[in-house]
């Protein structure tokens, strides 16, 4: 599988405010390559934090390219995948709403009344780890349904554990003209930050796009 990290932060790092409220960070021109990159995909995932803050539908918005996919024999919308430990994915947010496959992430401690309320919403449930979502054993499943290319749109804990995990094997980021500061507003990768064994990126391409610049790194 492989798997690209893609995020829009601010100048100085961060995701979004410390109120975790939805900023645009870039404009029209990211959210069309972002758009192009679901289209390539088998699969969008994201964490549970990213669903409560802004209920993405992660869906492709553009018509032809929609249109492209059935055409090539794929669904019209790549599958969507939220990482869910701490079992807070609401009944009616928008990844369950029926346009695409949702896979729910949870971990083996998840109460069996949550597992059924989600696949009575239409989520296919992977339970991976016993207190948290182990992500190697829950990406390993969804490579197994036949996901080879994940997109990966946040946030930070996320992002965190997959590059704990080794997982990561492609990073770009939008970094747009803005700075939105605050000790406790999210940044690209939180978690619990690495002390030691960094994971070393080689930058790959630097492209100026809506009056920032798009760096992407292989890892």
């Amino acid at each position: 599988m492989h798997v690209l990290v893609n995020a829009a932060m601010s100048a100085d790092g961060k995701l979004s405010s410390r109120r975790r409220e939805q900023l645009a960070v870039s404009g029209p021109d990211d959210f069309d390559r972002v758009d192009e990159l679901r289209a390539e995909s088998d699969a969008v995932m994201v964490g549970v934090g990213t669903v409560l803050a802004d209920d993405p539908s992660l869906t492709v918005k553009d018509a032809d390219r929609r249109a492209a996919r059935v055409e090539r024999g794929d669904s019209e919308n790549p599958a969507r995948v939220v990482a869910d430990s701490r079992i807070r994915t609401p009944p009616d947010a928008k990844v369950l709403d029926g346009s695409a496959e949702t896979y729910l992430l949870v971990s083996e401690a998840a109460p069996t009344d949550f597992v059924e309320e989600m696949e009575d919403a239409g989520a296919y449930v992977v339970a991976a780890g016993e207190d948290r979502v182990d992500v190697t054993t829950a990406l390993a499943k969804l490579e197994g349904d036949g996901i080879d290319r994940l997109l990966v749109e946040g946030g930070g804990e996320l992002i965190f554990s997959l590059f704990e995990a080794g997982l990561v094997d492609e990073l770009s980021v939008f970094v747009g003209p803005k700075v939105i500061g605050g000790r406790d507003a999210p940044t690209l990768v939180d978690g619990d930050g690495f002390v030691e064994e960094f994971p070393e990126l080689e930058l790959t391409d630097v492209e100026r796009v809506d009056g920032g610049v798009l760096l992407t790194w292989d890892v």
